[in-house]
């Protein structure tokens, strides 16, 4: 089993022991949503950890984009909720890269694909996607890559 899931699987014991609420819901979330993805498919599959990361970061995505549709929707306690439960899973994310160190990877990155213009952006993401995976947002990714080329 993976390292993570087992971590997880302890961590939502701790969590059921000491009656925290909003600690365990997340921990069970997270371990179904990873149950899925396992069986997901045309046989059943063991996560490695980078999968597991993977989910988490899907997860945590959507936590975001809810606690957003209920601030703007006037349910400023579910937003809280979700925020809440989206801090529980950035726990066990990796450490979310600088702007800095996202800029330095950037150029990196747009000078191995020898890239000058927005038209080349695709290339720079292939390039830059794997180094950034987990440890940053996507499109603030594809946001630092447009800057620097435009």
């Amino acid at each position: 089993m993976a390292e993570l899931k087992t971590r997880l699987k302890a961590d939502l014991t701790s969590a059921m022991k000491a009656r925290d609420q909003v600690r365990t819901r997340t921990l069970r979330m997270v371990l179904t949503a990873i149950s899925n993805e396992e069986v997901a498919g045309e046989t059943a599959r063991e996560l490695s950890d980078d999968d597991i990361i993977k989910v988490i970061t899907r997860e945590a995505k959507k936590r975001r984009e809810a606690a957003e549709a209920f601030e703007q929707g006037g349910r400023p306690d579910k937003a809280a909720d979700e925020r809440a439960e989206g801090e529980v899973l950035a726990s066990y994310l990796p450490a979310q890269l600088s702007d800095e160190e996202l800029a330095a990877l950037v150029r990196e990155a747009i000078a191995e694909a020898g890239v000058s213009d927005v038209k080349g952006m695709g290339k720079v993401m292939k390039i830059l996607t794997p180094k950034t995976a987990g440890r940053a947002d996507g499109r603030r990714v594809a946001d630092a890559v447009r800057s620097q080329l435009s």
